[in-house]
């Protein structure tokens, strides 16, 4: 093997010369100058179909970014993956959407959909609820009720009113005598329900009140909510707070014994613990379900395929094989991978190809610094300097032939819609890239930098009036790809067409192995 390898992942951290909203370009970089000044380097695309996504329309984030990364391969993923199964019926056939129909016909029961109501396609797609609506009525469903997240973070900020009024139109056009649907809960999707990596279960919990047990404050119509709540609270879509539709004091859709659910986002990472909730038995304890009603519960996808949660789910994931990781296994190349909760299981479970378990547990050492429970805004360097010290760490311990980390400052403080915050996480992001450089050159070790998607470089944006917004998405820029080797200059081709999924033969070349066939192409001339 040659030199170890390090991989930095800047999360967040796209580039591009337009400056509006470009919190990259505004930040004090001195680090990241100097590695583009001086060491090759160059783009490479990060969305649409060059992560597997439906078109190049359709932005990338941290989960299929980090499972191209880590297999040099591109897989169909999210919402293509989904899309191909109801383009082709194939999941109305699968056994879980037909024990879900036949449960509440012959209950009587509601069939219940939970989910990120946008067509942003990195958690969810109205789309596919839209479709499963119109197919349950065609099979003989007699109730349906949608509990609806409300997204302004991966759509613009304040367009949740668009998406209701679209779903009120086909729920309208379904409720013909034959059929009953109707919008039952809300709320935004960094208040309740939405929570990963089990750093905040209050928000698990507020979403369990809210679509389960119909407990929140009441309103006749989710239109009526949204705006009652922006008056009052002046908050984007993802913080307004939950509510309840009623009538006559009433809750129109609680979460009784003998429905069915699905949980319609096929990301993973935000749909796990409402899937544990679900699933679990006397053994959950993170909160205090109350009375947890009797009902079929399916996710749209198997969110965690080794924990198996959820039990039953409507389409099966991309199987991905062949991952960087096994490769340095199968070369007995000792790996390290870390960060802090909010990405850790990007650089494990994702990375390792929708994987929780360790493919070598000799080879293999994971680390985890454990996020703060707070709006980032409030901490824009998140825990950017104990990660760094465990890479150095890693480094001067001279055991691994590659090592990984990721920086969630970018994205995770982009979110926020703070462009100060942003900017201080990107300089954040710098300085602890400069002691990581620092610790390379000591071990001896090449420093590969790089990013998962862009969101930090584009923080606002002109709608069609000319009139300036925030912007909390990600951004559909290339990222930065910097090979630093203070001992050989690594020149790198000239392809356009290159992505995250050829990152692990460029660090498999670097490293002396050969890479799997099925493999993109390396980088390196």
């Amino acid at each position: 093997m040659n030199k170890p390898v390090v991989l930095v992942v800047m999360d967040g951290v796209g580039e591009t010369p337009v400056e509006l909203g470009n919190m990259v370009l505004k930040a004090n970089t001195p680090t990241l100058d100097e590695l583009k000044a001086n060491n090759p380097w160059r783009t490479i695309r990060a969305h649409g179909e060059a992560v597997g996504l439906p078109s190049d329309g359709d932005m990338g984030n941290s989960e299929v970014g980090h499972n191209a990364l880590g297999c040099g391969q591109v897989y169909s993923q999210g919402a293509k993956l989904v899309n191909e199964s109801i383009d082709s019926g194939k999941i109305y056939t699968s056994e879980t959407w037909k024990s879900l129909v036949e449960n509440v016909k012959a209950t009587g029961g509601a069939l219940h959909f939970i989910g990120l109501l946008s067509d942003g396609n990195v958690h969810s797609n109205i789309g596919h609820l839209i479709a499963m609506l119109r197919e349950a009525k065609a099979e003989g469903v007699k109730r349906a009720r949608a509990h609806i997240l409300l997204d302004g973070r991966d759509v613009p900020a304040t367009s949740a009113p668009e998406y209701v009024a679209k779903l009120e139109k086909v729920l309208s056009e379904l409720n013909d005598g034959s059929f009953d649907g109707r919008i039952a809960s809300g709320g935004g999707r960094m208040k309740i329900t939405m929570d990963r990596y089990q750093a905040n279960w209050g928000m698990v919990k507020a979403g369990w009140d809210v679509h389960v047990h119909g407990e929140g404050r009441q309103f006749a119509s989710a239109a009526e909510a949204i705006e009652t709540y922006r008056a009052e609270t002046g908050a984007i879509d993802q913080d307004l707070p939950a509510f309840v539709i009623a009538e006559n004091g009433e809750p129109v859709g609680k979460i009784c014994d003998g429905d069915s659910v699905i949980l319609f986002n096929f990301r993973g990472d935000r749909a796990l613990e409402l899937s544990m909730a679900f699933d679990g038995g006397d053994e959950f304890t993170a909160f205090d379900r109350g009375v947890k009603p009797d009902v079929l519960y399916a996710g749209m996808l198997q969110y965690d395929g080794d924990l198996c949660i959820p039990r039953k789910y409507l389409v099966s994931p991309p199987e991905i094989r062949h991952t960087l990781t096994e490769l340095l296994v199968e070369n007995g190349v000792n790996e390290y991978a870390c960060s802090e909760t909010q990405k850790y299981g990007h650089v494990t479970y994702f990375w390792n190809g929708n994987r929780s378990e360790k493919f070598s547990e000799e080879l293999e050492t994971w680390e985890e610094v454990p996020s703060d429970v707070r709006s980032f805004d409030e901490c824009p360097w998140m825990k950017g300097t104990e990660i760094t010290d465990l890479v150095v760490a890693a480094l001067r311990s001279g055991k691994y032939g590659f090592i990984r980390c990721n920086y969630p400052n970018g994205d995770m403080v982009g979110h926020t819609g703070s462009c100060p915050a942003t900017e201080i996480a990107v300089e954040t992001v710098d300085l602890c890239l400069a002691r990581v450089k620092k610790a390379a050159e000591e071990a001896g070790a090449i420093l590969i930098v790089t990013a998962d998607h862009g969101n930090a470089d584009q923080m606002l944006e002109k709608d069609k009036k000319g009139n300036v917004a925030v912007r909390t998405a990600h951004s559909l820029n290339p990222v930065p790809f910097i090979i630093y080797d203070p001992d050989c200059r690594h020149e790198m081709k000239d392809d356009p067409s290159f992505g995250l999924a050829n990152v692990a033969p460029t660090v498999a070349e670097l490293l002396g192995l050969k890479p799997y066939d099925c493999w993109e192409p390396s980088m390196l001339k």
